[in-house]
């Protein structure tokens, strides 16, 4: 699965779930983001160190968006604490409540 949070309006903007960790997967969460946002003045996209978020694919479409990329020190715990609050959260809502 792959969220894109807006943490100042705290919800999420773009998501995708799928079976592999492809960039497209990736892509289509930040196209779903951009067209629910249009103006990206001013972003930043924090990510961890996931191939498909570091990928010439992803980086140059947050760059295209003139959106700054920001990536956490591997293990961070801090940079990742929004992350994992939202994965837990997807987890709790929705894999446990359908007993998977």
């Amino acid at each position: 699965m792959a969220f894109i949070t807006d943490v100042f309006a705290r919800c999420i903007v773009g998501w995708r779930v799928s079976r592999s960790l492809h960039t497209d997967m990736v892509l289509d969460a930040l196209e779903q983001a951009l067209w629910a946002r249009r103006e990206t003045k001013g972003l930043v996209h924090h990510s961890d160190h996931g191939s498909q978020y570091l990928s010439i694919r992803y980086t140059g479409h947050l760059a295209e968006a003139n959106i700054d990329a920001s990536v956490s020190s591997v293990g961070d715990s801090y940079g990742n604490a929004l992350a994992e609050t939202i994965n837990g959260l997807y987890k709790t809502e929705v894999i446990r409540h359908r007993g998977l």
